[in-house]
């Protein structure tokens, strides 16, 4: 079977003074591998291995570094006799082949490659290594070339006389062993394999090869449980060597970085976990080093009973550092009790090591204060000694005060008292004292005291470690939420200066979309801590993050990832039924959606807009609903349908929380309702049941309702009072009285709806789509809704038309204010006809209506409403087939914020509600377009 054959450098066409090329004879995790000179001008580096004795090879494993990395390695072989003497000049190597390397980019440069090269079986003193070019990258600035492990596999080969030049193949063997059940190459143990040797502590690898020969050896006899418990113990002990692999490491990169208390820890730390774990395997028993079988090993045990054994927990820096602290003191009490002891005996103090010195005198009586010493601590220190998991030379670290003083010692001097109380309040207790020298230790080094990261979260924190690195990430996994308000701040820090490396253009910073995507995932971490202050930090990390690091520099894809990730777990803290929590975690996530590219993208709104369930808790909905209303004061009603606040969206929210069985939750629904309502009543009332007596008879229903009506009635007030006030300036006459306006505005009516067919009236029975597609024509629609209610306001008081005939017969236009005497009706016909400037007819079915409807008439109710689109930056009707010509005139230019666009002269008309349209087109300098202005001047 093949074993690991051993060999040494003898020689290196080049090296690194700090990795030399010796560093190849040895195995294990502190080994740092062969390194080229920097900058070296050679394009191929030789590496020459002599084997301690000939070997017949079978397998050759190299281990590449990860970023230091050659494009191949050639692999050569000589063989010569003992009898012939060597040199590296003289040999003639035989070519086996060549490796080629990866250039590790997929993977970060953070792992390392192995590669196992399996050859036919030759024999052979020597190996040279021959590694050309290099893989360049980033971190390999200075052209280096690097190899961390060599190891050869064979056996080793009995000299007998030589057949020829010793280079051809075997004869008697043509393929290496193989094993029957895995078809890889046999090994003579585990401990061979390169794999296993490099990340396995020395130790160990040397224990874990003690019980396979004693796992030989119990098969040989038949011992089957004892080669069972064998084999589990061998299958712990490689996962407890790779811990301690990585604990030498730590302790070598201290030393390199002068950090000697980290690295006294890590010298404790790594033999109280080997300690431990070879007293609970019970290794000791298990290698029998009397030679003679215990029967104990041949019988069942509790730790072997369940399968593969349990480690003990390895003990962390601050564990080690609280031992060191209770030893501290226990060689000062035991070096004064053997003085005393000394003293009592002899009568006379020696000195040692000393010859010409005269012995003195007995001194006096020792201090009252040094006897009165609690003599038990040193009982007590022996026995933690004796009960120690950990470290022979350390204390237990479970070991309290009282069970310290379970000891006794003889008092010297009975004479004195056993504790007086002015003694017993000077003394030192051995509590607080380990306790102070234990934070005396962690105040030397801040990180002792924080748990380092286990496996899955490195692996969930990759990017974080990379970005920010491991200190900073192993703040927000900290136990102590000190920690975590610590990375929390200087993550707030991180986002501030990468603002100025932007700004100065690092090529080596992260890039602003990684940084995002790491804060967001470390983020996701706080805003879930149950610690306030933690939760405090972690949501102002937030609002800077999106509010001051996010505009501008982040791409909308990423932002889009960063929001998905935060806002379940804020949103779930929002109902959280403690004030502070959820107040706070409201305001995170509206300055959220305050963020530009989150309100451009839609992010926070559909999470809101849902509909609440009636289960859905109390605290968490009525902070929805609260949120969804603050979106709408400071964002308005959409008309985008992935906003989340359009106001079909809106209302079912609003409607499905007027169901909800909490009160203050249905009060929040309702305001929402109302806020839609005054923008579209009729989407809002479809809704709702029918308003009827049935559903009145519902409380919140009436009281809902009841809403609404006065909603309608005050914006018919707002109208008609709009409309008088428009009146009154555009015309010198005195005001109308009530009862003249109503005579007219009757005429009015019932000549739209004789002259046009469907009328101005019908506008209002129209569907409010058009309004809710287009924002910024919403005015149409309330156009069209004030001269529905004026007439509908009029036609109460037709019964006292008659009465105001008998005063003074006088017909008055409502729109312009023109006026003539008599009570021929024809007269206005005429006028509506053909001369009145508020009104025009309608190019393509001669209908007469309102300058301020006929663009709303060409879309949705004229008969050629299929050859006519609305202008999207204009939001003028124009023919399908002018369109482009259209867009290319001047007056096409985006409109105006509350302003409306005149057809005839294409300008803008200001407040169109408060009489802008009235000032625009009766006024002398209004409405260019206008001609009926001019017939009218003409007339009067």
């Amino acid at each position: 079977m093949a074993k690991k054959i051993p060999f040494n450098v003898v020689f290196a066409s080049d090296e690194d003074v700090n990795f030399p090329a010796s560093e190849l004879n040895n195995h294990g995790p502190t080994v740092h591998g062969w390194r080229s000179a920097p900058d070296s001008s050679l394009t191929s580096h030789d590496i020459i291995l002599r084997f301690q004795q000939p070997a017949k090879i079978y397998r050759i494993q190299l281990l590449a570094h990860q970023y230091l990395i050659p494009e191949k390695v050639e692999l050569w072989l000589h063989y010569s006799p003992k009898s012939l003497p060597s040199t590296p000049s003289s040999q003639y190597f035989d070519f086996l082949g060549f490796v080629a390397l990866a250039d590790n980019a997929n993977t970060n440069y953070k792992s390392r490659e192995l590669q196992s090269v399996t050859v036919c079986p030759r024999r052979g003193t020597h190996l040279k290594l021959r590694l050309i070019g290099v893989q360049p990258n980033d971190f390999n600035a200075t052209g280096q070339i690097s190899l961390l492990a060599v190891n050869v596999l064979g056996e080793d080969l009995e000299v007998g006389p030589s057949n020829g030049n010793g280079d051809e193949h075997l004869g008697n063997e043509s393929s290496p062993p193989l094993d029957t059940a895995t078809g890889e190459l046999a090994l003579a143990s585990i401990c061979d394999d390169l794999l296993f040797s490099m990340y396995v502590e020395e130790s160990i690898v040397q224990s874990i090869r003690e019980l396979e020969q004693r796992k030989v050896l119990a098969v040989n006899a038949e011992r089957f449980e004892y080669a069972r418990k064998l084999k589990l113990c061998m299958t712990a002990l490689r996962s407890a060597g790779e811990r301690l692999g990585r604990y030498a490491l730590a302790k070598r990169q201290a030393v390199q970085q002068e950090d000697f208390t980290t690295a006294r820890l890590r010298k404790e730390q790594i033999e109280m976990y080997r300690a431990a774990v070879l007293r609970q395997l019970q290794v000791h028993q298990l290698l029998e080093p009397q030679g003679v079988p215990l029967s104990s090993n041949d019988q069942s045990c509790e730790i072997y009973a369940g399968g593969k054994p349990s480690l003990p927990a390895a003990p962390s820096l601050q564990d080690v550092a609280q031992a060191l602290a209770e030893a501290a003191f226990s060689p000062k009490s035991m070096t004064s009790l053997s003085l005393d002891d000394k003293s009592s005996t002899d009568g006379s103090q020696g000195q040692p090591g000393n010859d010409n010195m005269v012995a003195t005198p007995a001194p006096a009586p020792a201090p009252t204060s040094l006897q009165a010493t609690p003599t038990p601590t040193l009982g007590g220190w022996r026995k933690s000694h004796d009960e120690l998991p950990q470290s022979p030379r350390l204390p237990s670290r479970h070991s309290s005060p009282m069970s310290s003083r379970q000891g006794s010692l003889r008092r010297r001097n009975k004479s004195v008292p056993r504790n007086s109380y002015e003694d017993y309040e000077e003394r030192a207790i051995p509590t607080l004292r380990q306790e102070c020298q234990g934070n005396a230790l962690l105040e030397a080094d801040p990180n002792r005291g924080r748990s380092r990261l286990n496996d899955r979260e490195r692996r969930q924190a990759a990017l974080p470690i990379l970005v920010f690195g491991s200190e900073l990430v192993e703040q927000f996994y900290s136990r102590q939420f000190q920690d975590r308000e610590d990375g929390l701040l200087r993550l707030r820090n991180f986002l501030k200066e990468h603002d100025l490396v932007d700004a100065s253009g690092n090529e080596h910073a992260a890039s602003p979309n990684k940084v995002a995507r790491s804060a967001a995932l470390l983020l996701h971490r706080a805003v879930r801590d149950a610690v306030y202050s933690v939760f405090s930090q972690a949501t102002e990390t937030v609002r800077m993050l999106f509010l001051e690091y996010v505009p501008g520099r982040v791409s909308p894809n990423e932002v889009a990832r960063c929001v998905d990730r935060l806002l379940p777990e804020l949103l779930a803290k929002s109902g959280d039924p403690s004030a502070r929590l959820h107040t706070l975690a409201q305001h995170t996530i509206l300055s959220i959606a305050a963020c530009p590219e989150v309100a451009e993208q839609h992010l926070v709104a559909p999470a809101l807009s849902r509909s609440v369930g009636s289960g859905t808790h109390q605290r968490l909905a009525m902070s929805r609903l609260q949120m969804l209303e603050q979106l709408v004061h400071t964002q308005g009603i959409s008309t985008d349908k992935h906003s989340g606040l359009t106001c079909r969206a809106l209302s079912e929210c609003g409607c499905s929380g007027i169901h909800h069985p909490a009160e203050p939750v249905r009060k929040v629904a309702e305001r929402i309702l109302l806020l839609v309502y005054k923008v579209n009543p009729r989407l809002v009332r479809k809704q709702l049941p029918p308003d009827d007596d049935i559903t009145r008879r519902n409380l919140l229903y009436r009281q809902l309702f009841t809403e609404f009506d006065k909603l309608d009635l005050d914006r018919k007030q707002e109208l008609l009072e709009a409309n008088k006030y428009a009146g009154g300036h555009s015309s010198g006459d005195a005001a109308t009285p009530p009862a003249d306006k109503a005579s007219t505005s009757s005429d009015a009516s019932r000549l739209m709806n004789s002259r046009s067919g469907h009328g101005l009236g019908s506008v209002s029975n129209a569907s409010n789509g058009y309004a809710s597609c287009n924002g910024k024509q919403q005015y149409n629609e309330q156009l069209k809704r004030s001269m529905l209610s004026v007439s509908n306001s009029r036609k109460g008081s037709a019964s006292n038309s008659e009465s105001t005939e008998d005063n003074g017969p006088k017909i008055r236009c409502p729109f312009c204010d023109w006026s003539c005497v008599g009570s021929d009706a024809s007269q206005l016909d005429r006028h509506y006809w053909k001369s009145c400037p508020f009104l025009t007819k309608c190019p393509q079915c001669s209908q007469v209506l309102e300058v301020a409807a006929l663009n709303y008439h060409l879309t949705t109710e004229c008969d050629a409403k299929e050859s006519y689109v609305v202008c999207a930056r204009c939001t003028e009707s124009v023919h399908k087939q002018l369109y482009e010509l259209h867009q290319m005139e001047d007056y096409c230019r985006e409109l105006k914020t509350g302003a409306a666009r005149c057809p005839l002269c294409h300008d803008d008309v200001h407040l169109p509600q408060d009489g802008g349209w009235k000032l625009h087109l009766l006024s002398a300098g209004g409405c260019p377009g206008n001609i009926r202005k001019k017939n009218l001047k003409k007339s009067n």
